[in-house]
C-alpha cells in the first residue's frame, strides 16, 4: 500500500458505530474537484449542496447531494453492519438510480476509510473513499482508486465540506 495515501496515526480503530457519522448531519456547503474521467487528467470544479439525516439513533446517515440550482445530484445512505463492525456506505446516483455496491470500512485514527471492488474492462480497481479533517463546522472526503491491487493510489476526488 502507498502510504501516502493512508490516513497518519497507528491504524487505531476509533469508531464505535452509532454515532459515528452525527458529525455529517445538518446542512452543507460543498466544493468538489473531480477528475473529468479515469482516462482524463483534466479536473473540474463544481459546487454541491448536501442535507444530511442521522437515522436510526446513530446507525444510519442519509444524504441528499444537490446541484447549486436545487436538483438533486444523488443520495449517500450509510447504515453500521453490527455483525460485521464496518459501515455500508451506498451512492445512488440521481441520472440512473442505481444503488451502487457499499464501499466497507470503519474509523481509523478518526479518519472513516472505506473500499470497495469494481471490474471496469477486464481490470480489477479498488476505490477508497475517505472522510477526514472532520471540524464542528468543516469535513473533507476524498476517494482514490487503485489498478494494482492497492500498491499505488491515484485521487480522483475531493470535496471540501463546510457547515451552513
Amino acid at each position: 500500500m502507498d502510504t501516502r495515501y493512508a490516513p497518519a496515526g497507528k491504524g487505531i480503530a476509533t469508531g464505535r458505530g452509532a454515532g459515528d457519522f452525527d458529525f455529517l448531519a445538518g446542512n452543507w456547503s460543498i466544493r468538489h474537484r473531480k477528475l473529468k474521467s479515469e482516462e482524463s487528467q483534466e479536473w473540474i470544479e463544481f459546487s454541491s449542496s448536501a442535507s444530511v439525516h442521522k437515522v436510526l439513533g446513530g446507525l444510519g446517515s442519509i444524504e441528499e447531494l444537490r446541484n447549486p440550482d436545487g436538483s438533486f445530484l444523488g443520495m449517500g445512505v450509510r447504515v453500521w453492519v453490527s455483525e460485521s463492525k464496518m459501515w455500508a456506505d451506498h451512492w445512488t446516483s440521481a441520472a440512473n438510480g442505481v444503488v451502487k455496491p457499499p464501499q466497507m470500512g470503519q474509523f481509523i485514527d478518526g479518519a472513516g476509510v472505506f473500499t470497495s471492488n469494481e471490474t471496469v474492462n477486464d481490470v480489477h480497481w479498488i476505490y477508497r473513499g475517505v472522510w477526514d479533517q472532520i471540524t464542528a463546522s468543516s469535513c473533507r472526503w476524498h476517494q482514490s482508486s487503485s489498478n494494482d491491487n492497492g500498491h499505488t493510489w491515484s485521487w480522483n476526488w475531493w470535496m471540501k465540506w463546510t457547515r451552513e
